[in-house]
């Protein structure tokens, strides 16, 4: 394994929470420990008539779905893995009303402290401190987000195990949110033969596995086709196949006796919770899930649509003299406005936070800081997300969707430039702002 360095931070340089809890930053007023973190980025689009269709002919039901899902959800899921080269039984695969309630089920099931990288997504730890489970954040190499560098993951789980801690899962994401990034093939075989040399389950969100900007140059693999009986894969249908508001989430389980006993904890812990899908949902789920044509073209249309706004947003965060990883999955761009301190301090903006106020106020959109997805709060890092910039009406987002050059689109054109100036505008202070050489 190679050693790296992100952010020219060793793994040591990055302190461990205390044990009797997890650090976490400070939160806006009146929010708890779990209430703080942003909806993941969603697709600004109007619902497919086909899966309107598919939820109104089904609005009829009033029962709920059984716990894990009816027999045609899961085997629509396991449809739907085994045309991506991860063939499952039906007794493995289990549903619920969005990856959250997945990921809390599977946290309770498996016990211990929860490792995650450095950043991840906003909803991952969450669920931990919901349980009391101490969350550990490990640093992730230059070259991409949400799988850990192998030594910062090893060196991390030492010093938990040395101050008395009991490391059992770990979360990753080859496909990212928040950094867009997909994760090399070499890399996550370090990470996974690292984590599993230390005995942790795998949780691998693949929720953005279907979004890929250049799906033929770009390799992904599942670490569930590395290592079969330790991966856990969790899909939120929200990422590509379902809109946001209506939850819904499937969950493979791994081969062998523990994925048979870890998929009949969960479900206990889903039954105590009462985690079922509405029926009219599940029919919708299971319709999206065996991908007829109409499904799988508005996704291919979506993620076209996405990856060109996208390059735009990153174009113009490297042009204002910022920094980001070129997007390659999902509908956001993290951007790290750190060369553009001097100016953003003239402007009150110190940290995180307040980069986050000062440009959702600016841009008129959310612009949620890096804290919020567990990175540094003094690190004057962002997600910017692309659905905001297709319009504010659906007839400006169908636009969108059906013009071949949708970023000449006027409304289009309007957003970009907003965003342009107003880090143009950061740009020119910070150059006023430079000594004279």
């Amino acid at each position: 394994m190679r050693r790296t360095d992100p952010e020219g931070q060793g793994p040591a340089r990055h302190p461990l929470p205390q044990r009797h809890g997890p650090a976490h930053h400070p939160l806006p007023q009146g929010h708890g420990p779990v209430r703080y973190g942003p909806p993941p980025p969603d697709d600004g689009l109007p619902v497919l008539p086909e899966l309107s269709a598919a939820l109104a002919a089904a609005a009829h039901r009033g029962d709920e779905e059984p716990v894990g899902g009816g027999p045609a959800l899961l085997e629509a899921a396991r449809g739907y893995w085994e045309r991506r080269g991860l063939p499952v039984g039906p007794d493995r695969v289990t549903a619920g009303p969005g990856a959250p309630a997945l990921l809390l089920a599977l946290t309770a099931a498996l016990g211990g402290d929860v490792l995650v990288p450095r950043p991840c997504a906003a909803w991952w730890a969450p669920y931990a401190r919901l349980l009391g489970r101490p969350v550990f954040h490990v640093a992730t190499p230059a070259e991409s987000g949400g799988v850990p560098d192998p030594y910062a993951l090893l060196e991390t789980v030492r010093r938990v195990r040395d101050e008395g801690g009991d490391p059992r899962l770990l979360v990753l994401s080859v496909a990212d949110d928040p950094t867009a990034t997909v994760a090399p093939p070499e890399l996550l075989h370090e990470t996974v033969e690292a984590a599993t040399g230390e005995g942790l389950h795998l949780v691998s969100d693949e929720t953005w596995r279907d979004t890929l900007h250049a799906a033929h140059a770009t390799v992904l693999l599942s670490p569930a086709e590395m290592v079969p009986d330790r991966v856990t894969v969790v899909t939120d249908l929200a990422g590509a196949l379902l809109p946001a508001g209506w939850p819904a989430a499937v969950a493979r389980f791994p081969a062998g006796d523990t994925g048979t006993a870890l998929h009949a904890r969960v479900l206990d812990v889903l039954t105590a919770l009462g985690a079922r899908l509405a029926g009219p949902v599940a029919v919708a789920a299971a319709h999206a899930l065996d991908e007829p044509g109409p499904v799988t073209a508005r996704r291919e249309a979506a993620v076209r649509l996405h990856a060109r706004v996208a390059a735009a947003v990153h174009g113009a965060v490297v042009a204002a003299g910022g920094l980001a990883r070129p997007p390659q999955a999902g509908r956001h761009v993290y951007a790290d406005l750190e060369p553009l301190r001097a100016a953003l301090g003239a402007q009150g903006v110190g940290d995180a936070q307040e980069l986050e106020e000062f440009l959702t106020a600016r841009l008129g959109m959310p612009a949620p800081g890096g804290h919020r997805f567990g990175d540094d709060l003094q690190a004057l890092r962002v997600r910017l997300a692309t659905g905001p910039l297709l319009g504010d009406t659906d007839t400006e987002r169908l636009e969108c969707l059906t013009s071949p050059a949708p970023l000449e689109l006027p409304h289009v054109q309007r957003a970009l430039m907003s965003l342009g100036s107003a880090l143009d505008d950061l740009r020119d202070d910070a150059q006023r702002w430079e000594p004279p050489r």
